[in-house]
């Protein structure tokens, strides 16, 4: 079985509103130690995200609103710093107590090798950063290693896409002073920036300040899903021009045409956006991002027991040995040694 690491998940808001371990077995989500290791998944970038309320909502379709054209989801104001810490904090120390952290390229090594199931801790959303990035450091030395500078929602450092159908990431300006900083920072400490759910403008700031190679962690193509949350071929060329990689989300409303919420959706239409990037720049640039435990994904792969099942797919279609390592691990493996330090 190819080691796979993958990109984006949410199970740590799932544990910290439920209380589950995640290194039992579950029963719900799509994400724990166990089901990684049946499925292949060496380790994965676990996102500590800050929900604007502690419940989760009963019906997420219950704050969609048509538009003439399609859809809209009305997203809430920036969350206080406070709050941001507090929840960060407990999260965080939900990951130290249930995962193996992966601190260095060595831990992820160790990883690939078999001898661990590792977790590589994650901001989605700078929210729990001070804005004047006095305790970034501090979350650097709790393990931190990736930091996505917002959410689809403003924060002290730039501005979110919204969730819109059909749309563009061109929704605002770009990356505020605080936001300069922190790039600048993450590249002096070895922190992996993801341009996840940043607008157009913050983007290619980002593309301008860092030195390190672009990342977006759990995205699919606007080309052939046009939402906001999605790159276009413009910004596909600047993550090949930078040496980095996109992360191809599994969710259905971010991979179909019709940026519907179905998880009937055929296993190909996730298979389309993973070669339109390898095809228009290198499949030295693509990765897999699935945001499990934070999104519907086709029933093929509403686990992470079946991502082998996806790997399967594309050899079927006629992916080599090689391609298929690069994809599930070692482009991960190239993009974050020439980030961390």
């Amino acid at each position: 079985m190819i080691p796979v690491v993958d990109g984006h998940n949410d199970a740590l808001l799932r544990a910290w509103r439920t209380g589950v371990s995640l290194r039992d077995r579950g029963d719900d989500g799509h994400l724990d130690v166990p089901r990684m290791r049946d499925g292949g998944i060496a380790a994965g970038f676990f996102a500590i995200f800050v929900p604007a309320e502690d419940e989760e909502p009963a019906d997420p379709r219950s704050r969609v609103r048509a538009t003439d054209d399609g859809y809209e989801v009305p997203m809430e104001g920036p969350v206080p710093f406070e709050r941001a810490a507090r929840i960060a904090d407990e999260t965080a120390a939900i990951a130290e107590r249930d995962l193996f952290l992966v601190r260095s390229v060595g831990d992820l090594k160790r990883c690939l090798a078999g001898e661990e199931t590792g977790a590589i801790l994650h901001f989605e959303g700078a929210e729990p950063i001070e804005p004047g990035l006095g305790n970034l450091e501090t979350w650097v030395g709790r393990g931190l290693r990736s930091i996505g500078i917002v959410w689809s929602r403003p924060n002290a450092f730039g501005h979110g896409v919204p969730f819109r159908f059909p749309g563009t990431p061109d929704t605002g300006p770009g990356l505020t002073a605080q936001g300069f900083e922190l790039v600048h920072a993450c590249n002096e400490l070895g922190v992996m920036l993801d341009v996840a759910h940043l607008n157009e403008a913050g983007f290619f700031d980002v593309v301008l300040l860092s030195s390190a190679p672009i990342v977006a962690s759990h995205c699919g193509v606007h080309a052939l899903c046009p939402i906001p949350r999605s790159l276009t071929d413009a910004q596909l060329d600047a993550i090949r021009d930078s040496g980095g990689l996109v992360g191809v989300v599994f969710d259905s409303a971010m991979t179909r045409a019709d940026a519907d919420l179905r998880p009937d959706t055929p296993l190909d239409v996730v298979i389309g956006h993973i070669e339109y990037v390898a095809e228009r720049i290198g499949v030295e640039h693509v990765a897999l991002g699935s945001d499990f435990d934070g999104c519907t994904p086709p029933h093929a792969l509403d686990d992470a027991t079946k991502v082998p099942a996806l790997l399967d797919a594309l050899a079927a279609r006629g992916w080599g040995d090689d391609d298929l390592r690069a994809l599930g691990h070692r482009n991960w493996l190239r993009v974050l040694a020439a980030t961390w330090r």
